[in-house]
C-alpha cells in the first residue's frame, strides 16, 4: 500500500496528464504510436526496451512522450535512466527546457530519489508554476524528513494557490504539534477534512503530537476521535491508529484495535501486521495487572498472530518473519522459537536483516550462539553491515571473552569500517566489559572522530574498571556538552573509589552549571557515594528529598551500606522497601541474613531464612567462569558438576595451606552458626571464583597473554573471603588476577585490589 504522500503526487499528475491530453493545443492529440509503445512497455516494467525505442526515433519527440519516460524512471526507481534521459532532453530541446508537464514530472522524480534540492532548483527555474509544481516539491520535503522547509514552502504556496487535498496530507506527514493543527484549520476551512487522505495524515500527525508512554484517556486522544468521525475509511485508516497507537507505546491499545479489525472482516496487511508485531513489547498493565500477567497475555497474541501470519502466508515475507522473531524475543518468550522460526524460513529468503535479527534476539540470553550464528552468515557468502557488527561486539560483551571481541575487531577493519564511529563505540564497550582496559583507550585513541557516545562509553569503563581518578581528568578533556548518562559514569566512578567530596560537586554541578536535572540513576550513585563512606543517615535524608520514587536499585544501594556500616534498624526498613518492590528478589532477605549474623544475632538471622523459604524466594546461586584455551569453563559452589571436581579440590587444599602461612584467616562470620568452625571454612573454600582460580593455575599454559594475566568473570558480587583470598593469591602467584562480579571489575595485583577494598 502506498503512503498518502507518495500517491499524492502520482494522482495529481495523472489527473494533469489527462488534462493536458484533452487541452493543451501544443501537444499532439492524435494517436501517436511511439508515445503508445513507451506507455505500453513501461507500464509492463520493460523501461530499458521503452528507452532503447525512444533513443532510435530520429525525430524530435513531443513532450508528453518524454513525460511518460520520466514517470516511469521514477516508479521503478531508475535514477541513472533518468538523469541520462533528462540530458537527452536538455540536448535535443534547448530551445524550451522548462515545458511546465514536463518539469513537474522532472521535479517529482528527482523528490522520489532524494534530490531535493535540484528539484527545488528545478522549480526556481520555471517560468510558470502550478498546483502540481507545488505539491511535488512539498511532497519531496514532506518524504525527506525536512520538515521547516516542507512547512516553509507550504506556507509560500497558500499566497498564490488553495492547496488540494495531497499537498495538506504532504505538509501534514512532516509535522506535528502547533503546526499540525495550524494546517488541521487550515483543513477544515477548506472542507478537506473529509477527505481520506487528509483524515489518515491527521491521525497520524496527531498521534506523532503525544509523548511517548503518556497516560491514555480515550475521550482526550485526538487520533482516535477523528478516526471514529471518519465517515469513510480505508486499509490506511486503520492502519494509521494502530501505527499511532504503537508509536506513542499503547501496545494494549493497538492488540485491541487489531483484534476489532479482525473481527469485524476489515482486512489487514503487511503494515498491519508490522505495527502490531511492534506493540507487543509495549502493551501496558494500567495499573490492575501484573507485570508476569501483562508478559503472559503478550506473549499468548503473539502466538495468535504467529498461526494467523501462517493462515493467511503472510509468513513467507522476510519482513514478517523478521519481526515476529523480534516479538518473541523482546517480550520474553522461549529463545527457542526465535531460533525455529528463523532456520524454518527458507534459506534463498534469508537476508542480512533477518541473520541480524536472530543474532540480535540471541546477543543477551545467548551471546555464544549469536557469534556461533554470525559465523555462520559469513559462511553463507553474506556480507554483514556495521549493525550487524555492532551486534556481534555486543554478544562479544556479554561473553566476556577477549578472544572473540578481538576476532569481530579484526573482520570489521578488513570490511572498511575501522574509522566507522559507531563500531568503535560497540568496541569500546565490549573490551571494557572484556576486562581490557587497554585495548579499550587504544580504540578511543585511535578515533578520527569522537561522538558523545565515545567519550561516555571511556567514562563508564574506566567506571567499571576502578579508574576514577582517570575518569575525571577524561572528563576535563571532553570537548563536547555533556548529557545525563556522562554524569551516570561519574558518579559510579566516584562511588566505587571513596571520592565523595568529588562526587558531590559533580552531583551539584548538573543542574548549576550544565542544566542538567538528576534522574533515578544519579540519584542511586549519590547514595551510594555517602553510604559507602559511612554517611548512612545522609544518604537516607537524600531518598527523602528525592523529587521521584525510589525504585529497587535505589532501595538495594542504601541496604548495602546498612550492612557495611551495620546500620540495622535502617537496614530493616529498606529491605521491606526492596521486598514490595521486587517480592522475588532474594537480596533483602540475604543482606538481612548476614546483617544479623555479623553481629551475633543468629535467632533473627534463621527466622530470615525461614521467611525466605516460606515466600518461596530462592537466592541465585554463585557462579563463576574461566576461560582455558577455546573453551569456557563453568564453576558453581561446591564444584559439583565439574568432571575434575577431585582433582581441583586436591589442588585447592594445598594451595590454602600455602596462604596460610602468608597471612590469609578465612573470614566465617558470615556462615551457618549451628556448625563447627572447620565445617565454615570448607564451605567458603567451596566459592565458585575460588575453584575457577585453582582450575586456571592447573592449566596455566592455556591462558591468555602466556598466564600473566587470569581472567574470572562471576555472575554475583564477591564475598569478603574471596576477595581477600585473590588478593594473596595475586601476590604469591606473582599474578594479575582480575575479577568481574556482578558490580565492577577488582584487579588483584601484588596483594591488592584496584577497588582499594571499597567495593
Amino acid at each position: 500500500m502506498q503512503r498518502p504522500t507518495t500517491r499524492a503526487c502520482y494522482i495529481s499528475f495523472r489527473q494533469l496528464h489527462i488534462a493536458n491530453v484533452h487541452t493543451a493545443s501544443s501537444y499532439n492529440t492524435e494517436p501517436n504510436n511511439l508515445l503508445n509503445q513507451v506507455r505500453v512497455l513501461s507500464n509492463r516494467g520493460h523501461l530499458q526496451e521503452a528507452l532503447s525505442i525512444f533513443y532510435t526515433q530520429t525525430q524530435a519527440q513531443n513532450h508528453q512522450t518524454y513525460a511518460t519516460l520520466f514517470h516511469a524512471c521514477a516508479r521503478h526507481r531508475s535514477l541513472h535512466e533518468g538523469i541520462s534521459l533528462h540530458h537527452h532532453m536538455l540536448s535535443h530541446n534547448p530551445t524550451n527546457p522548462f515545458d511546465l508537464f514536463v518539469t513537474n514530472h522532472l521535479i517529482n522524480m528527482y523528490c522520489k530519489f532524494g534530490y531535493v534540492d535540484y528539484a527545488h532548483h528545478l522549480f526556481d527555474e520555471m517560468p510558470r508554476r502550478n498546483l502540481v509544481s507545488w505539491t511535488a516539491l512539498i511532497s519531496g520535503y514532506a518524504q525527506q524528513g525536512r520538515a521547516d522547509e516542507c512547512f516553509l514552502l507550504f506556507s509560500i504556496m497558500l499566497v498564490e494557490y488553495y492547496p488540494n487535498e495531497f499537498a495538506v496530507a504532504s505538509v501534514l506527514s512532516s509535522c506535528f504539534g502547533e503546526r499540525g493543527r495550524q494546517v488541521h484549520a487550515l483543513a477544515l476551512k477548506l472542507a478537506l477534512d473529509s477527505c481520506v487522505y487528509v483524515a489518515n495524515a491527521l491521525i497520524t500527525m496527531y498521534s506523532k503530537s503525544t509523548s511517548f508512554g503518556c497516560m491514555y484517556n480515550d475521550d482526550k486522544d485526538e487520533a482516535w476521535s477523528l478516526f471514529k468521525t471518519m465517515q469513510v475509511r480505508n486499509l490506511v485508516s486503520w492502519n494509521s491508529v494502530v501505527a499511532g497507537f504503537q508509536i506513542r507505546g499503547l501496545g494494549t491499545q493497538a492488540m485491541n484495535l487489531f483484534t476489532q479489525m479482525h473481527r469485524e472482516g476489515t482486512g489487514f496487511d503487511r503494515a498491519t501486521l508490522l505495527s502490531v508485531f511492534s506493540s507487543l513489547y509495549g502493551s501496558e498493565s494500567n495499573g490492575n495487572k501484573q507485570v508476569d500477567d501483562v508478559t503472559s497475555s503478550s506473549l499468548k497474541f503473539c502466538f495468535q498472530l504467529h498461526c494467523l501470519t501462517i493462515k493467511t502466508g503472510f509468513i513467507s515475507e522476510i519482513e514478517i518473519t523478521t519481526a515476529l522473531v523480534k516479538s518473541y524475543f523482546d517480550i520474553g518468550g522461549d529463545i527457542g522459537n526465535c531460533y525455529r522460526i528463523f532456520m524454518e524460513t527458507s534459506t534463498s529468503h534469508r537476508d542480512i536483516v533477518s541473520w541480524t535479527s536472530i543474532i540480535t534476539a540471541l546477543a543477551e540470553r545467548d551471546p555464544e550462539e549469536a557469534l556461533f550464528l554470525f559465523c555462520q552468515l559469513r559462511r553463507e557468502d553474506l556480507i554483514p553491515d556495521w549493525y550487524t557488527f555492532s551486534i556481534a561486539l555486543k554478544a562479544c560483551a556479554g561473553l566476556v571473552t577477549e578472544r572473540h571481541a578481538m576476532a569481530v575487531h579484526s573482520q570489521v577493519i578488513k570490511a572498511g569500517f575501522e574509522g566507522d564511529t559507531i563500531l568503535a563505540n560497540a568496541l569500546i564497550h565490549a573490551y571494557a566489559r572484556c576486562g581490557n582496559i587497554a585495548l579499550t583507550k587504544q580504540v578511543f585513541d585511535e578515533m578520527e572522530f569522537r561522538d558523545l557516545v565515545s567519550w561516555n562509553s571511556l567514562l563508564k569503563a574506566h567506571a567499571l574498571h576502578g579508574k576514577a581518578r582517570e575518569a575525571l581528568q577524561l572528563f576535563w578533556q571532553m570537548n563536547l556538552q555533556p548529557d545525563p548518562t556522562t554524569f551516570v559514569a561519574l558518579l559510579s566512578a566516584c562511588s566505587h573509589a571513596e571520592l565523595v567530596d568529588e562526587g558531590i560537586i559533580i552531583f551539584d554541578s548538573m543542574v548549576g552549571k550544565y542544566g542538567i536535572v538528576p534522574q533515578l540513576d544519579h540519584y542511586a550513585c549519590m547514595v551510594d557515594i555517602l553510604g559507602r563512606s559511612g554517611r548512612v543517615l545522609e544518604a537516607a535524608e537524600l531518598i527523602n528529598r528525592m523529587p521521584m520514587k525510589p525504585d529497587s536499585v535505589v532501595w538495594s544501594t542504601l541496604l548495602g551500606s546498612c550492612r557495611k556500616h551495620g546500620k540495622t534498624s535502617l537496614a530493616n526498613f529498606a529491605a521491606d522497601k526492596l521486598k514490595e518492590l521486587e517480592p522475588g528478589n532474594s537480596l533483602g532477605y540475604v543482606q538481612m541474613s548476614n546483617i544479623y549474623s555479623s553481629s551475633g544475632n543468629f535467632n533473627k538471622a534463621g527466622l530470615i531464612r525461614n521467611e525466605m523459604n516460606g515466600s518461596s524466594v530462592r537466592k541465585e546461586p554463585g557462579l563463576s567462569w574461566v576461560e582455558i584455551g577455546n573453551q569456557v569453563h563453568e564453576f558453581a559452589s561446591g564444584g559439583r558438576c565439574h568432571p575434575e571436581r577431585e582433582v581441583i579440590f586436591r589442588q585447592l587444599e594445598g594451595f590454602v595451606g600455602k596462604l596460610k602461612e602468608i597471612g590469609y584467616v578465612p573470614e566465617t562470620s558470615l556462615a551457618l552458626h549451628d556448625i563447627e568452625e572447620e565445617q565454615k571454612e570448607e564451605q567458603l573454600y567451596c566459592h565458585s571464583e575460588k575453584l575457577a582460580l585453582i582450575f586456571a593455575i592447573m592449566n596455566e599454559r592455556s591462558l591468555c597473554y602466556g598466564g600473566r594475566i587470569i581472567r574470572i568473570n562471576k555472575n554475583i558480587r564477591i564475598c569478603v573471603d574471596c576477595h581477600n583470598f585473590m588478593k594473596l593469591a595475586s601476590d604469591m602467584l606473582k599474578k594479575e588476577i582480575v575479577v568481574r562480579d556482578a558490580n565492577r571489575f577488582h584487579h588483584f595485583k601484588g596483594g591488592v585490589c584496584s577497588c582499594n577494598d571499597y567495593w
